[in-house]
């Protein structure tokens, strides 16, 4: 599916009004292109195109564009001189969004220049004397120069009406720290993080429609080049999984169990084609997804691999590789081994099966390490990670016993193979800490959570002290420091919420 700034491919409902409010004409295209034009005037025009259908096109003049749902592949715009709502559907986010932004750039940047409103009849007259033959060309990308005019403007003069002056009474800011920055995670359409030449090549891999397996060490950017890919397919046939409901968290996805739809896994394939053909919303699924993408794949076995391949196929039918899906595996086999049942005696990799071959098509190995900066430390851990320990490298651990970890309040984080052994130490080292428990609890929009709850790090209810030591689960900022994992403390409480401050030594809340 091409798209770009001036180009967008998703679905779209075009409805005419009449002044009365009610629909006098609606078109609907599940497939359709929209382009960014200009005529012979120089005027701006949205053309769009479906198959055989003639083209519309609509001026880009007096419109009201909403981008609320953006992040879900929607948006609509309202041509209040046409008279009509443009309903854009399962567009690419991303590129939704620099569609967006390119109509936004151009139409600020033209401001200055005819007035982009209801021509007059004498401008009229003037177009139809002008000889000239109708004609339409792509408008061009934007340019630094456009971003730059657009900037311009819009720090010259608002076009909204702006608040009114708050008349609470600030709060004696006595005895209290500097202002902690807000810490949140900034969607992945206004991430401003750029990938890198071999993450740009997955991608572009992925856009091509290939069928990949891209892997690499902790700390490559593993997770935020596939948040990208999540974002650069059209949300209703791209379907994120994950082998575990916390990885799936991560993407915003769905196990890879609760998607295929047959549990464990541990019947005949015969068995399990029938359950996910018989189970209507499981069969929808399977026929809908174009694009099956698949997180911490080391720890699916291969044997489930094979039957979730023959299910897709089955259910599709159609006889190609997991039923004609393309298919987007991530994931480093050199971390987690796939997950069994204690009676099984034997493990297979997903690539030691007959059908990895036939499904993917190209291999990827990022190799460039974001999360840390110490080459030396980066050298030991990727020896590590091939089980490759020398007498130098153990020599060179152990010189580091004696190291004080400690740094501003945060302590050393002890690792544990067990989630209920990390439980009771923090419980035990939270115990240990004076003063007041306070109780955060998640707000979450459903009550019956107790699903989520297991398969998510993250309780729902948290108990902090004044000291407590706390760790982040999420990428926030990388560049800051703020990844998945990063330490820091609650050094105080202000307005009910607390204030942490991390090893890059800035406190957020």
């Amino acid at each position: 599916m091409e798209s770009g700034e001036t180009f967008l491919s998703c679905a779209v409902t075009v409805e005419w009004m009449t002044v009365q409010g009610s629909v006098s004409r609606k078109v609907n295209y599940k497939t359709a292109s929209l382009r960014l034009i200009r005529n012979e005037f120089r005027e701006m025009f949205m053309e769009i195109t479906s198959d055989k259908q003639a083209p519309i096109r609509l001026a880009i003049k007096n419109i009201n564009v909403f981008k609320k749902f953006m992040a879900e592949g929607k948006s609509s715009i309202k041509f209040q001189d046409a008279g009509c709502t443009l309903f854009i559907s399962n567009a690419p986010p991303t590129n939704l969004v620099s569609f967006l932004r390119t109509i936004f750039v151009k139409i600020t940047g033209a401001k200055d220049q005819v007035d982009t409103q209801t021509p007059t009849k004498k401008t009229m007259r003037a177009k139809l004397l002008s000889g000239k033959a109708q004609a339409f060309e792509d408008i061009s990308p934007v340019t630094v120069a456009d971003m730059c005019k657009a900037k311009s403007k819009i720090s010259k003069a608002s076009t909204t009406t702006p608040s009114p002056p708050s008349k609470k009474r600030k709060i004696d800011d006595v005895n209290r720290g500097p202002a902690p920055k807000k810490l949140y995670s900034p969607s992945p359409l206004t991430s401003i993080g750029s990938l890198n030449d071999e993450q740009q090549r997955v991608l572009e891999a992925c856009l091509g429609g290939k069928n990949i397996f891209f892997t690499g060490s902790a700390g490559t950017g593993k997770s935020f080049l596939l948040k990208r890919i999540v974002a650069a397919l059209p949300p209703d046939v791209t379907m994120p999984t994950a082998s575990t409901g916390v990885a799936a968290c991560h993407i915003g996805g769905t196990t890879l169990h609760a998607f295929a739809g047959i549990g464990d896994g541990s019947a005949s394939i015969e068995k399990l084609c029938e359950r996910a053909i018989k189970t209507p919303l499981v069969a929808q699924k399977w026929r809908k997804c174009k694009h099956l993408i698949i997180d911490e794949i080391s720890m699916v076995d291969g044997t489930y691999f094979e039957k979730v391949e023959a299910v897709a196929r089955y259910v599709r039918n159609n006889d190609k590789p997991f039923g004609g899906i393309q298919l987007i595996l991530c994931g480093d086999f050199l971390q987690l081994p796939p997950v069994v049942d204690k009676g099984k005696s034997t493990k297979r990799f997903c690539f030691q099966t007959s059908c990895w071959d036939k499904c993917i098509h190209l291999c990827y190995e990022l190799k460039e390490v974001h999360r840390q900066t110490d080459q030396e430390f980066i050298s030991i851990l990727n020896s590590i990670r091939i089980g490759r320990v020398t007498k130098e490298i153990s020599e060179r651990l152990l010189q580091t016993a004696s190291q004080k970890i400690e740094s501003d309040g945060i302590l050393a984080t002890r690792l544990c193979s067990h989630t209920n052994d990390s439980r009771m130490i923090n419980n035990s080292k939270l115990k240990d800490l004076s003063g007041e428990e306070k109780l955060f609890s998640a707000q979450d929009s459903d009550n019956a959570t107790s699903t989520l709850d297991m398969q998510t790090i993250a309780p729902s209810k948290l108990l902090l002290k004044l000291g407590a030591q706390v760790m982040l689960l999420k990428n926030i900022n990388v560049n800051a420091g703020l990844v998945n994992g990063a330490r820091g403390v609650v050094v105080r409480f202000e307005e009910g919420l607390p204030v942490v401050r991390f090893k890059n030594k800035k406190e957020y809340t």
